[in-house]
């Protein structure tokens, strides 16, 4: 079973076009709901999550061995500083990225181009699906309060 991914290879896996794998429509969630939705890559021989609750969003892959195994690739979080390994912090809102050896365990500030407004939860959606590749989006629609 595969545990952890080369950095060369997790890097490939984000910036791999993502596709949805059907046209169920999903809800985006209210404060303190979240989603979870299966994504593929054109060939379909790779799979991934996208992972949504109002505090943050996660890319994951996943792979088939005696057991199911995910692997975060990239995550951005608005709930809490982060301290890093090298006991380094990160403040909010930060993205985690695989990092070989350690996994999604570092942070990072986002990216100044990332988010083209860090305050609207469906924009910030938006641009993190473009950040990690997300070419045919799922079907999400917007609540009430979204």
């Amino acid at each position: 079973m595969q545990t952890d991914l080369t950095q060369s290879d997790a890097d490939a896996l984000l910036c791999l076009e993502k596709f949805r794998v059907d046209s169920t429509a999903y809800a985006f969630p209210d404060l303190g709901g979240q989603i979870q939705i299966s994504l593929q890559s054109e060939n379909q021989r790779e799979s991934f999550s996208l992972d949504i609750s109002r505090r943050r969003i996660a890319l994951t892959t996943k792979y088939q061995g005696r057991a199911r195994q995910s692997l975060v690739l990239a995550r951005l979080d608005f709930n809490s500083p982060h301290r890093n390994p090298d006991e380094t912090e990160v403040g909010v809102p930060h993205l985690h990225l695989y990092r070989e050896g350690y996994g999604d365990k570092w942070a990072y500030e986002v990216p100044a181009d990332m988010l083209t407004n860090p305050d609207d939860s469906w924009q910030v959606l938006l641009d993190f699906m473009t950040y990690c590749s997300i070419v045919e989006p799922p079907i999400i629609t917007r609540g009430l309060f979204s």
